[in-house]
């Protein structure tokens, strides 16, 4: 068995309260060292260490997801947390008291900048019918049709090119609020389960005291722009703890 480790906080008295345990089904502890607390549970030492076979085994890695998740969502419900990456193994828990030792001043900037703050996802799409262009007459020939083609292909552009800059105002109207904003790569619709284009993915570190300001914001901007808004949130802040181990 090796170590798996979720997320570090500080003052942590006791593991979450999550019924179904760590991945695969792992009692939760603590860690402790230099001040720190890390939220471990044992795992399969073969199942992680040749991590690239289970790569195409989709249902296995939603668990190890589902279950990553649920533990860092249930310490971040009452503490700070800086949440690892998906999979983060050590040797044991020796290694994981070194990382703690080695990380402490990253660590606890992490936790200092998240404290009393949750990750928040604004993303943004193209309307539904907003790139499609004005249906005209049938073409009579090749020529038209090929004509009619570029049109509404340039149609199609310039609704995207005008989704663009409504989702560039919003990003910064949302990171007026918060204490800090990141921009992810737009996502495929492969992964987006839409068929409009999306063309803002935002992470945003807010306030709890200024959550119903963002909520608002978006609310309105939805009601009365011209793209389609998703808010999603609140989130223990993935985005916002990069770097710490």
């Amino acid at each position: 068995m090796i170590t798996y480790l979720y997320a570090v906080g500080r003052d942590l008295e006791r593991v979450p309260d999550v019924g179904s345990g760590g991945v695969g089904g792992g009692a939760l502890r603590l860690v402790g060292e230099a001040g720190l607390q890390a939220v471990v549970s044992d795992v399969d030492r073969e199942a992680f260490e040749d991590l690239d076979a289970h790569r195409e085994d989709l249902a296995w890695l939603a668990s190890v997801a589902r279950a990553h998740h649920g533990v860092v969502e249930a310490v971040g419900r009452a503490h700070a947390v800086a949440p690892l990456a998906l999979a983060t193994v050590y040797l044991d828990d020796d290694r994981v008291r070194a990382v703690l030792r080695e990380s402490h001043e990253a660590f606890t900037a992490v936790l200092d900048r998240v404290d009393g703050r949750d990750e928040w996802g604004v993303k943004a799409y193209v309307r539904p019918g907003a790139a499609r262009a004005a249906a005209g007459e049938r073409p009579s020939s090749g020529a038209a049709y090929l004509r009619a083609r570029r049109d509404a292909l340039r149609a199609g552009d310039a609704a995207v090119a005008d989704a663009e800059r409504e989702a560039e105002a919003v990003d910064a109207a949302v990171s007026a609020l918060a204490v800090e904003s990141r921009r992810h790569p737009p996502q495929d619709r492969s992964l987006t389960g839409r068929t409009e284009q999306m063309v803002l993915n935002g992470a945003y570190l807010v306030d709890r005291s200024a959550a119903a300001e963002v909520r608002a914001l978006v609310e309105e901007r939805s009601r009365t722009g011209s793209i389609d808004l998703e808010l999603t949130g609140p989130w223990a802040p993935y985005s916002f703890a990069g770097g710490a181990a």
